[in-house]
């Protein structure tokens, strides 16, 4: 029961930094929500690092005033923005630091018209929104919190209860919105990153353990679950356990699961239940494996019993991966750009030591690390850009994820900056020699962006989960081919899905065919697929070079 009539800044503080709490637990859980079955969804990860820098912003000083402390988690929350969700996350905060102007303690009005107005930024942020998304749930849960605050005033609790109750029920339908979403079987992982930041919201104002709060996320998978154990990350608990429950008890019913789920809530972390009655897999991760056998022999006869050591797995990643210290020292950042030297300059993200010196051969000015796997944040690429001695810069993001925060760093730049919306290092190497010094900005930006546009792209990577899209089966662990970013080649073979992919994009008007080896491929392996494209397509020039990138076996630029 909620008792508070109004929120301090001291309290959104602490209600903020429990959100953050809630969604870095389970930030693994909202990447696997990604709709594509590769190995670089990072919703989770990126709306964690985004609430992660507000966090830190708005614990900076102790803001006694509400209206402070909004400003401050706006500011941070832009300034930490990583990817399209946490973009769209700081903006949600931004429309909310506004809406709280001279606001010294927040009524649950308030909080309500501030989530509503939060949730009207993020949509004119965002070009084309969609429905089925984070921005649909932000959307909802205000115009319910508006509608409940209406009637109740001065009552928290029952303003937080119908957050709540609002948005679990609108993440339930974001498959119905979005096709992509129900092939996939999952709901938006978004979407339900912002549900764990109301409910950690939610627990500060109730007084309750964080560690303690039932997600819900359960039910967040229809199809296709699966644990990645992500050994580069600190480990909360040390065993992984997963088994079976089948000829359950003849008193059992559904609240005797629904119980169960939530013991092995309280024990770990990672709980899934999948299945009724008749049959049910579970998989938690735990301290106490013990633990969670008893309470599953207490419902069921128990089969298939698996337990992972994740310490030793832990050890193991170290062991081979023998991380060093880093020797270079972090480039100073300035909120003031650099002194023009020159009229243009540029900025790429890379990630892969090939590209990025495909970049610099290039005379691009700035590298900033990320892409696939990492997402650069606002201020890491505003910080880029001020580092250009260049009175005009163009950055290529060569990401889909990383365009929107691209966009932003742009808008809070003092230096006349434009943003060619690459999606791949191979659009943005084709954008790059597209340049010439002696065009005005605009005349510039169009010519690179044509140009990228020009270049048609596939990548091969792996599944990491058993899924379907655009009708084609996938199965964990199979070859995967993305056409211009869409799954359209699945196999067993990298050499095979390459070739059936060049089929399909290759046409007799094109002229240059480049294949970028990944960090899994050997250059021999390389060489040959390449060799076998020429002889196929005799009419291209066929190059072979090494990006260098990790989770892509290739990317293949055809033009």
């Amino acid at each position: 029961m909620i008792q508070f009539k109004t929120i301090d800044g001291l309290l959104l503080r602490d209600m903020v930094v429990a959100g953050t709490a809630l969604l870095e637990k389970n930030r693994e859980a909202v990447d696997a929500l990604n709709v594509f079955p590769v190995p670089d969804g990072d919703t989770g990860t990126n709306m964690s690092l985004t609430m992660q820098s507000a966090c830190r912003e708005v614990n900076s000083k102790e803001y006694l005033r509400a209206d402070e402390a909004a400003n401050a988690l706006s500011k941070g929350a832009l300034k930490g923005a990583r990817g399209n969700s946490g973009v769209i996350t700081s903006q949600l905060f931004r429309g909310f630091s506004k809406a709280l102007k001279d606001v010294e303690k927040i009524t649950p009005v308030q909080f309500a018209q501030a989530l509503q107005k939060g949730s009207e930024m993020a949509y004119k942020a965002v070009m084309k929104p969609k429905e089925g998304t984070i921005l649909t749930v932000a959307r909802v849960v205000a115009e319910d919190a508006v509608k409940q605050a209406a009637k109740d005033p001065d009552d928290y609790d029952k303003l937080f209860n119908v957050i709540l109750k609002s948005g679990e029920a609108i993440l339930k339908k974001t498959p119905e919105m979005l096709p992509a979403l129900k092939q996939a079987g999952v709901v938006d992982s978004g979407g339900r990153g912002l549900m764990l930041i109301y409910q950690g919201y939610a627990a500060v104002l109730r007084g309750e353990d964080i560690n303690l709060t039932e997600t819900g996320m359960e039910s967040d998978f229809t199809a296709g679950d699966e644990d990645c154990h992500d050994m580069s990350k600190d480990l909360t608990y040390s065993y992984c356990v997963s088994f079976t429950l089948n000829r359950f008890r003849e008193d059992c019913d559904e609240h005797d699961l629904d119980s169960f789920r939530r013991r092995l809530n309280r024990i770990g972390d990672n709980v899934t239940v999948n299945g009724d009655l008749t049959k049910a897999e579970i998989h938690v991760h735990t301290d106490n494996p013990g633990a969670a056998l008893e309470y599953g022999i207490e419902l069921a006869e128990i089969s298939e019993v698996k337990i992972d050591n994740l310490l030793e797995m832990k050890r193991a990643w170290e062991a081979e991966n023998n991380p060093q210290p880093e020797e270079e020292a972090e480039e100073e950042k300035s909120d003031e750009p650099a002194a023009a030297e020159k009229r243009y300059g540029f900025v790429a993200v890379s990630l892969g030591g090939g590209f990025s010196q495909f970049f610099q051969d290039l005379n691009v000015d700035r590298i900033v690390e990320g892409g696939q796997t990492m997402n650069p944040s606002v201020d890491d690429l505003l910080n880029a850009v001020n580092q250009v001695p260049a009175e005009c810069v163009f950055i290529l993001p060569n990401n889909g994820n990383v365009i929107f925060a691209a966009n932003q760093a742009a808008e809070l730049s003092k230096k006349e900056v434009h943003v060619i919306p690459t999606k791949n290092v191979a659009m943005g190497i084709a954008a790059a020699i597209a340049f010439q010094n002696e065009l005005e900005p605009a005349d510039n930006a169009a010519r690179m962006e044509e140009a990228a546009q020009h270049v048609k792209t596939a990548m091969i990577t792996y599944a990491i989960r058993d899924s379907e899209y655009n009708g084609i089966q996938i199965k964990q662990g199979d070859i995967i081919g993305l056409h211009n970013g869409q799954i359209e080649f699945s196999g067993n073979s990298i050499h095979d899905v390459v070739m059936d992919m060049m089929k399909t994009i290759v046409t007799d008007e094109d002229e240059l065919i480049t294949v970028y080896y990944g960090a899994d491929v050997s250059e021999s392996d390389a060489e040959s697929v390449a060799a076998d494209i020429e002889k196929d397509y005799d009419f291209c020039d066929v190059e072979c070079h090494n990006g260098g990138q990790p989770l892509y076996y290739y990317l293949i630029s055809v033009e």
